[in-house]
């Protein structure tokens, strides 16, 4: 590769990157994987909002996706990405306490997609 060809494509990176929303997005993410309703429900925003930061991380290849009926479930490619942030975070000497915790994967509540409803039936058959 040459030289401004690799430039170019890490600049292209940070940039998508360089956007706090798309930061939070991937950490709600996280480890696991969450559809739009999903996030709605977490980051109490609309879903072209989210879903317009979402195309563009999966754009530049930060995020994959998988179909499940009517829903798109979205994922961290490389989880190493986290590292990366919070490698950044400490050179510029981000207080760790400040850095948010990666989402482990779950079900939430308010989403009605089918890994959480599933989550919600088990819970009350079970009670």
């Amino acid at each position: 590769m040459n030289s401004k060809k690799f430039e170019k494509e890490i600049s292209d990176i940070f940039s998508v990157l360089g956007n706090p929303f798309r930061v939070k997005l991937l950490y709600a993410i996280g480890k696991g994987e969450a559809c739009v309703c999903h996030l709605e429900a977490m980051l109490k925003k609309r879903q072209a909002y989210i879903s317009q930061h979402l195309m563009v991380l999966r754009d530049a290849g930060i995020l994959d996706t998988r179909r499940d009926g009517k829903y798109i479930f979205y994922r961290v490619v490389d989880k190493s990405i986290f590292d990366l942030i919070e490698t950044v975070a400490q050179m510029f000497g981000i207080p760790a306490d400040q850095i948010p915790e990666v989402a482990k994967p779950g079900t939430h509540a308010n989403c009605a997609c089918p890994s959480c409803e599933v989550e919600v039936k088990t819970e009350f058959l079970s009670n």
